[in-house]
């Protein structure tokens, strides 16, 4: 399964796209939609220019098919679009390994969906703190996993 369109404007809606590299919130070089510049520490010479819209959307699709084999693996059931394409954004902002250790996992697995559906929104915080974009984007995930 891949992500729709759908899925693809959510994450970049909430990560933000841009077309210059910048140094993220911990200093890593980062440019388009989230993507880190090798180990994010120093930015090379090919990397100092701007992307065209055709180049960030290229790193994306790169970006997402890591994702979207995870999701596949670790929620080895029938899922709907809106239910992987929420999975994949969750997992672009959170990692691979908080879905494979979440509660929301769990219960896809035992086909619980509403339950799961009522996961999302627990993982609102950064730093110990209620982050409002992090509130607004669960909820955009919740709405699209239960068909919205």
């Amino acid at each position: 399964m891949q992500i729709s369109d759908k899925g693809i404007a959510l994450i970049k809606h909430h990560e933000g796209v841009r077309l210059k590299p910048y140094q993220d919130c911990v200093k890593l070089w980062t440019v388009g939609v989230g993507h880190l510049i090798g180990d994010g520490k120093s930015l090379p010479p090919e990397w100092n220019r701007v992307l065209t819209m055709e180049e960030v959307d290229g790193i994306l699709r790169k970006d997402l098919a890591r994702f979207e084999q995870g999701v596949s693996k670790f929620c080895p059931v029938q899922l709907t679009q809106g239910e992987f394409d929420a999975l994949i954004s969750f997992s672009f902002n959170l990692g691979l390994g908080v879905l494979q250790r979440s509660t929301l996992r769990q219960k896809i697995l035992r086909n619980d969906k509403k339950g799961a559906a009522e996961e999302f929104t627990k993982y609102v915080r950064a730093g110990g703190k209620i982050i409002k974009g992090l509130v607004t984007r669960r909820n955009d995930e919740k709405q699209l996993f239960l068909g919205g």
